[in-house]
């Protein structure tokens, strides 16, 4: 008994060093015996692979688990995200109601090996993150004038860890200040043509999803000031598609459509032209979410789409890891971490567009690319000129 309790305060020791110093695991600090850590998320906790089940439809297959998630206390959704103190990070998650804390070396990887810790709650609304059965440093957290989690304070001299993502309210948005004049950038991107291509491409026949079908919900935040730019770029919150595109997006409504949930589209056919005026105002820094208009976007070609999910009772969209055109790591489609649900959510809808033929982004959860892309050219012609004026 005593030997255990010494084991495990020796691991919880080495692990509070290694967060001072290093911030990487220290595995001459670990003992050798098998001891249990109570501290440490246990593997019952983790997201269980879904088995191969005869019931189940084939295109959800790896979606784990097989039905929605319980959804996540308010105290923890206000918390997980994206943490920062300097070059060290960490990740908050919900996994089945316990909040858990992942050291995230390398936002590029985010299939490297993370250490995963219990952070346990107190009556105060502050946390312990637990590194053993009896070892844990306490976590205040730091709040603005409206309320909203801003950062971390560790204890121990770990330090404060900023938040370095959107939070959980849609309001807290991502934008960029463009670099010039959103006007001037409409001109100059007007005056300037499209990039010469070799073909042979198919002819376009581009139509309108709300036609296709009126289940098809419409978000277009390019046409008011809600989008990365605060200001309108669309004339009109119409959204295109090439025909086999929009037909298997349709496809995929069918398949949510039993499990409750439509599709809410965001963006869809783009002419170049706001590309290009996209890539012009976006800071150098910010250029990995918005496309080269020197290589034209999917979207230009009428082959890609930014979408989410909506709740067909509610008509509500559903929450995601990380906001629509959020410019962080949360954007990505492995990001790790949120709740449960909203990452069960967000697997739900990339495998559901998997099975027609959508490939996602790897920098956006919310962007599809359809897989004929290459066989259309760009286009750079107006809503109007495509569905006639409204």
């Amino acid at each position: 008994m005593r030997r255990g309790i010494l084991l495990a305060r020796i691991l919880g020791i080495c692990v509070y060093a290694w967060m001072v110093s290093t911030w990487s695991v220290s595995t001459r600090c670990a003992p050798q015996a098998a001891t249990e850590v109570v501290g440490v998320a246990p593997a019952a906790q983790a997201e269980p692979k879904k088995a191969e089940s005869k019931n189940a439809a084939d295109w959800m297959v790896g979606v784990s688990p097989a039905r929605k998630p319980a959804d996540a206390p308010a105290e923890m959704k206000e918390l997980v995200g994206l943490y920062r103190n300097g070059e060290k990070q960490i990740i908050l998650l919900e996994t089945g109601q316990m909040l858990n804390m992942e050291i995230w070396a390398d936002a590029a990887h985010t299939t490297s090996p993370r250490p995963r810790f219990t952070l346990e709650s107190r009556p105060d609304g502050n946390w312990k993150a637990m590194f053993s059965a009896k070892y844990g440093i306490d976590v205040t957290v730091e709040r603005n004038v409206g309320g909203r989690v801003v950062a971390l304070n560790f204890s121990n001299g770990v330090g404060r860890f900023v938040r370095a993502d959107a939070g959980a309210d849609p309001k807290n948005f991502y934008r960029v200040t463009p670099v010039k004049p959103l006007e001037q950038l409409r001109a100059e991107a007007k005056a300037t043509k499209p990039p010469v291509e070799k073909g042979p491409f198919r002819k376009p026949e581009l139509v309108e999803l709300t036609n296709l079908d009126p289940e098809f919900h419409l978000d277009i935040r390019y046409a008011n000031s809600n989008n990365f730019l605060s200001t309108p770029v669309y004339s009109e919150a119409r959204a295109f598609m090439q025909r086999p595109a929009a037909e298997a997006l349709e496809r995929v409504t069918q398949k949510l459509k039993p499990m409750g949930y439509g599709l809410l589209i965001h963006d869809a056919y783009r002419p170049w032209y706001v590309t290009k005026i996209f890539w012009d105002a976006t800071p150098v820094e910010g250029h990995i979410f918005v496309a080269d208009p020197q290589k034209g976007s999917k979207h230009n070609r009428g082959c890609a789409v930014d979408l989410t999910m909506y709740d067909l009772a509610t008509g509500a969209a559903v929450e995601m890891p990380g906001l629509y055109d959020e410019m962080s790591e949360r954007s990505f489609p492995d990001f790790p971490g949120g709740t449960w649900r909203q990452r069960w959510q967000r697997d739900l809808l990339r495998k559901a567009m998997e099975s027609v033929g959508f490939t996602v982004d790897e920098h956006e959860w919310w962007h599809f690319d359809y897989k004929d892309w290459k066989k259309y050219s760009i286009l750079n012609v107006g809503f109007e000129e495509v569905g006639g004026k409204r």
